[in-house]
């Protein structure tokens, strides 16, 4: 393979690098920038160019908001993607797009835990994009389509189909994958009709229970705007910066307490921003168009960490500090109603007030969302295979959510690897490490990751840990408390 690949795309010849012995392209542009009398339309065609266009540097991410959120970018070609491919001169190979949507708020495919190298080295074709986040992609603006952001996604995958098929992939079997805000992007393009004919598979680690109704959107926009001193309209938000518009909605976010009884479960949650059921783009939530017969099902590999709010309450530094007064108000504003809250009290009699509220944040934000979306997989016809991640993080205590991430692409030793994983991950991670990365490669090429599938009777579920085993759903208390209760859109209360 040469030192400097080259490929002909639909839109042009790319140039890329070899990189531990695959192809690597980056910053490929699947669309316009979103910029100028682009800002806040639906993602235009990128149009053909003359020569060889350099493709070794990472685009810039969108502007980012949030308390994670990356350095402002330098340049406006936001809606770029990029593909790692063990063979660019092969065919048929396997194809698994990363979208990157932490929080629908924050995130970029540069970020070192994402790197595809033991991903393509198990013979994928891996592709990861760049989409808009936070306001410039989900706020909800008058003489704008609503959620830019999935509408960017789904542009992405059009090039997958036009392109991949250069690069040594097979367009016919491509998986579309996403942790947390990217898994909830997932969620949603199973059951968006420009999305279905794109993929064939889905992957989702931890999907969110997020999404808002037009209502409770427009007043988000409207605090937002007012903190800009302007109108909530496409057109008059269009003159403010894209790097003040993230600034401003992250102080929003920050501010989000003094709005909860206006703006309830959204926020508690610190998230002013999610996919909006805007009757167009999203007709309703991934669970009510599965299980009533709208969408149809497909293979999917999904599944959540035992204790995914842990990552948030130590990140916040409110671990330790929870009271029983705390505790209340999560049953109260997330158990299902109306007997939620007593039924999680009698579940976990023996509770304290801080594991109670961890628990219920849990099954609300992620974990039930998740479990959910198989069994509504499963009613529309799909093949579904759930696991639950129970190997524990040495640094932030229990299997916390975002753990998963470094052990699926093998990059333990990023800097977040580190962070969860401590420097020398122990053994037992290493095996899950090589577990799930085996699952992936598996699921993306067969639609199988190398266990039972998910059915009502049994609910097999995959226990990644210490010996990793398969046994019925372990987290049965909180399935009985959720079951008839599909995460329903924020309102205003």
């Amino acid at each position: 393979m040469p030192e400097r690949p080259r490929v002909r795309t639909a839109e042009g010849v790319v140039e890329g690098r070899l990189r531990q012995g695959h192809a690597v392209f980056r910053g490929v542009p699947y669309a316009q920038p979103p910029v100028g009398a682009l800002r806040f339309a639906a993602p235009v065609p990128v149009g053909p160019w003359e020569g060889i266009r350099q493709a070794s540097e990472f685009g810039p991410a969108a502007p980012q908001s949030g308390p994670t959120r990356g350095d402002p970018p330098q340049d406006t070609d936001w809606l770029t993607l990029n593909v790692c491919t063990p063979d660019p001169g092969g065919a048929g190979l396997p194809v698994l797009v990363w979208i990157t949507c932490g929080g629908y708020m924050a995130g970029s495919p540069a970020d070192p835990m994402y790197d595809p190298t033991a991903l393509a080295g198990a013979g994928l074709v891996v592709v990861s994009v760049n989409c808009r986040m936070g306001a410039e992609g989900f706020a909800l603006l008058d003489g704008a389509p609503a959620n830019r952001g999935l509408l960017d996604q789904v542009a992405a995958l059009e090039w997958v189909r036009r392109n991949i098929a250069r690069f040594g992939g097979d367009p016919d079997l491509v998986t579309v994958a996403g942790q947390s805000g990217g898994a909830g992007s997932v969620a949603a393009l199973l059951t968006m009709r420009s999305a279905r004919a794109l993929f064939r598979r889905a992957i989702a680690h931890s999907v969110p229970g997020m999404h808002c109704t037009p209502a409770l959107a427009k007043e988000v926009t409207a605090a937002l705007a007012d903190r800009l001193g302007t109108a909530p309209t496409a057109a008059a938000l269009a003159g403010t910066a894209p790097q003040r518009l993230a600034d401003e909605l992250t102080a929003l976010c920050a501010d989000l307490p003094r709005y909860r009884e206006r703006w309830g479960r959204l926020a508690h949650l610190g998230i002013a921003v999610c996919p909006v059921i805007d009757g167009d783009v999203l007709t309703e939530t991934p669970w009510t168009a599965l299980t009533d017969g709208r969408a149809a099902g497909v293979d999917l590999l999904v599944g959540h960490t035992r204790d995914e709010f842990r990552l948030f309450s130590v990140m916040t530094g409110l671990r330790g500090t929870f009271t029983a007064q705390d505790a209340r108000t999560a049953l109260d504003v997330f158990a299902p109603a109306p007997d939620g809250p007593d039924a999680y009290r009698a579940a976990h009699p023996h509770a304290s007030p801080e594991d109670l509220l961890e628990t219920v944040f849990s099954d609300a934000t992620f974990r039930m969302p998740s479990l959910l979306l198989a069994e509504a997989n499963t009613v529309a016809g799909g093949s579904s295979f759930l696991f639950e991640l129970r190997l524990g993080s040495p640094t932030v205590g229990g299997a916390c959510h975002s753990l998963d991430v470094p052990l699926a692409f093998g990059t333990m030793d990023s800097s977040t690897g580190k962070q969860l994983l401590g420097d020398e991950p122990a053994p037992e991670a290493v095996a899950v490490s090589r577990e799930l990365q085996r699952a992936w490669a598996r699921f993306a090429a067969t639609g199988r990751p190398g266990w039972s599938a998910y059915d009502p009777d049994r609910q097999l579920t995959r226990v990644l840990a210490t010996g990793s085993r398969t046994v019925p759903y372990p987290e049965q208390a909180s399935r009985r408390i959720w079951q008839g209760f599909p995460p329903a859109p924020f309102d205003l209360t």
